[in-house]
């Protein structure tokens, strides 16, 4: 689905605001963390969405300064022979959060309703049944206290096309890049109608989707983490204050040779010297 003239021309958000904001924002996000740890809280972030959409960028920002233990990214590979024949939510469970714990998924069980449905990688009753089964399977988990955070994440066709582009050209990036990416642009509109039928069964009163608009990553970024945080009732958690332990030193330990122990080369000093004498 495009985005309408204004959204399109939206002017892109200063580089200055957007730092000192999403600074502002990470060190909220360190505080809500350490509320579900402290009070035993699981939440579960989903990322959906056109691909390019910057979904992988938000979740770097948002991990950036969080506990690796604490909030964890699963983006799983395709099912293997075993999972295709479970039940399907069941490969997602395993994955879970426990308490203290959150889990942001960089797609989820709903590539069934995108990915797979307009790919043909499921059978017409596989999708129906998905479409029936997801709010059922998404109330169980908030009857039983996780906290379920779903994000769309909306890119204009002509912002697709130019980071494709851009990657195309970007040997850093190129990998970002498959021939599934590539032909999801020539089945934009299969895309859309995929979308739109996704939410009509699965954005639920007790689940509901939040579409983020993504033209702009800084905006993007901003406007999805901010939401994230006013939807979790944290609160700032009083830790017990730590003090450094005075070094003891008895006098007594003596260090190896270093010539006994191999080093890395110390490449950083060949540059500098490098670079001196180049002046």
């Amino acid at each position: 689905m495009s985005k309408s003239k204004d959204q399109a021309q939206a002017p892109r958000m200063p580089q200055k605001l957007y730092e000192r904001e999403l600074y502002r924002l990470q060190a909220e996000l360190v505080t809500m963390q350490e509320w579900i740890k402290a009070e035993g809280k699981r939440l579960v972030v989903i990322f959906e969405g056109r691909d390019a959409a910057g979904k992988g960028s938000t979740i770097k920002r948002l991990t950036e300064y969080l506990n690796p233990r604490v909030a964890q990214i699963v983006a799983l590979p395709s099912p293997t022979e075993r999972e295709r024949h479970q039940w399907y939510f069941q490969r997602y469970v395993e994955h879970l959060p426990a308490g203290g714990e959150i889990r942001l998924f960089d797609r989820s069980w709903y590539n069934r309703a995108g990915v797979e449905k307009v790919m043909g990688f499921c059978t017409a009753d596989q999708y129906r049944r998905f479409l029936h089964q997801a709010p059922i399977f998404e109330r169980l988990l908030i009857e039983d206290g996780i906290m379920l955070r779903k994000y769309w994440f909306s890119v204009s066709d002509a912002e697709q096309e130019r980071r494709f582009r851009s990657r195309l050209k970007d040997p850093m990036r190129q990998w970002k890049l498959s021939p599934m990416d590539l032909e999801s642009m020539s089945k934009w509109e299969d895309y859309s109608r995929a979308k739109d039928e996704m939410l009509v069964h699965t954005d639920t009163t007790e689940s509901p989707w939040f579409i983020v608009e993504a033209d702009d990553k800084r905006r993007t970024r901003i406007n999805m983490i901010s939401h994230l945080l006013s939807t979790v009732p944290y609160a700032p958690v009083t830790r017990t204050p730590l003090k450094l332990p005075k070094r003891v030193d008895s006098g007594t330990y003596q260090r190896p040779p270093r010539e006994l122990s191999q080093y890395v080369p110390d490449v950083a000093q060949e540059l500098i010297d490098d670079q001196q004498s180049r002046k």
